[in-house]
């Protein structure tokens, strides 16, 4: 019993009256504040991850919120100093595991600049294609979970509807339905197959038709605007100052995206819209614009898959791939690429062997959730869900 009440403040009596209970002054006076502190998770289901919030409230109101982060770390970056090139390929699918293809040209992308490898336009083509199917992919799950956070379902099921369709797509493609290995270092692991190129345009004819669904359903739904319009307001300068990109960062109504702005792989041939948050039922950086940023980044993919599809050349995949990849000694390379959720970055140093001396990833969702406390002051509890899901974190990346 000792035990049990070990740290709770002795307390004395001060005025006995009969009839009455007698009143009790306590020596600690922060036991007298009106804040609470709660936990959030770490199993929560809508929490996108293992994830813990300590949630300061007073009453309903959320004073501080600090998330707590780790219960993922899979030590990827210590796993890569010990693999040859191509075989990290594999850990990159399990960091954003919703946009595995796009990790995969990303890290590629960078290892590729310190062989100075030239790529065969074909394959090009091809990862363009994979990576905006798989942002397509992504978003889809942004939008169908962030509708059930908070408390509609069924768009959760027309998410799924179109999701699997572009999963039939890969799996046809290389025989997997989410974790791909398929953008290898010089090239892709297999060429698509035998009518791709149709499925895929049947696809994206009746696509712009599903969003049109979407927003009925979801967007402009009463209940929805008056759960994330004018909630979890990120300003530019707050967002500049933690360094939040992609879709968080265009939703506080800033046009930086870096297949336009900063173009790498063949995103330069390309014509694309960079869609911001513009405040149509809100303020411009809530939650609603944050998702609205992504409806409409869908509609853009599809313009650029169909692009894509259009010009694809002829020639072989494997051409460039090289039989042993190692480097230059003493070099390295940072590269970033627009990935679904942001910016991702990947920074590799070489020692001349075929296997990397060190590799390091800047995970845009560690950033989008280092932001979160200072857009979640003031908010009723039941907000957090909501800010949580329009930053749209997946924490296999974060904590990696």
């Amino acid at each position: 019993m000792a035990d049990v009440q070990q740290g709770v403040p002795e307390a004395r009596v001060t005025v006995e009256r009969p009839g009455q209970p007698p009143a009790v002054a306590l020596e600690d006076d922060s036991l007298q504040s009106d804040i609470m502190t709660i936990n959030m998770g770490p199993q929560h289901p809508s929490t996108h991850g293992v994830l813990r919030l300590e949630i300061k409230t007073d009453g309903e109101i959320v004073e501080d919120a600090r998330p707590h982060i780790g219960y993922l770390h899979r030590c990827f970056e210590k796993h890569a100093e010990y693999l040859p090139y191509p075989q990290v390929i594999p850990f990159t699918d399990r960091m954003d595991y919703l946009a595995a293809m796009n990790n995969n040209l990303g890290y590629v992308l960078g290892v590729e600049k310190l062989l100075e490898l030239e790529i065969p336009e074909r394959v090009e083509y091809i990862r363009v294609i994979m990576a905006e199917l798989n942002r397509i992919a992504s978003h889809l799950v942004s939008f169908g979970t962030y509708g059930m956070d908070i408390g509609a379902f069924t768009p959760f099921l027309f998410a799924f509807r179109e999701r699997e369709e572009i999963f039939d797509l890969f799996e046809m493609t290389c025989g997997a339905r989410m974790l791909y290995n398929y953008i290898w270092v010089g090239g892709v692991s297999h060429d698509l197959p035998v009518g791709f190129m149709e499925r895929t345009r049947a696809f994206l004819d009746k696509f712009n038709s599903k969003i049109k669904e979407y927003n009925d359903l979801l967007s402009h739904n009463k209940i929805f605007i008056e759960r994330t319009a004018n909630v979890g307001v990120l300003p530019v300068d707050t967002a500049y100052a933690y360094n939040i990109t992609g879709p968080n960062l265009r939703g506080s109504g800033v046009q930086w995206d870096l297949r336009r702005d900063d173009p790498y792989s063949i995103y330069d041939r390309f014509e694309f819209e960079v869609v911001c948050g513009m405040g149509e039922v809100g303020t411009v950086g809530d939650c609603w614009d944050r998702y609205m940023v992504r409806i409409r980044e869908m509609e853009q993919s599809a313009r650029i898959v169909r692009q894509a599809l259009d010009q694809l050349p002829e020639g072989d995949v494997h051409k460039a791939v090289p039989r042993n990849v190692r480097p230059p000694q003493d070099v390295e390379c940072y590269f970033r690429t627009e990935n679904p959720r942001g910016e991702l970055g990947v920074y590799v140093i070489s020692d001349g062997s075929n296997v990397p001396y060190r590799v390091r990833v800047k995970s845009p969702c560690f950033t989008a959730m280092s932001v979160f406390h200072e857009i979640s002051r003031g908010h009723f509890v039941a907000d957090m869900v909501a800010i949580i899901g329009s930053l749209d974190i997946v924490l296999g990346e974060i904590d990696r």
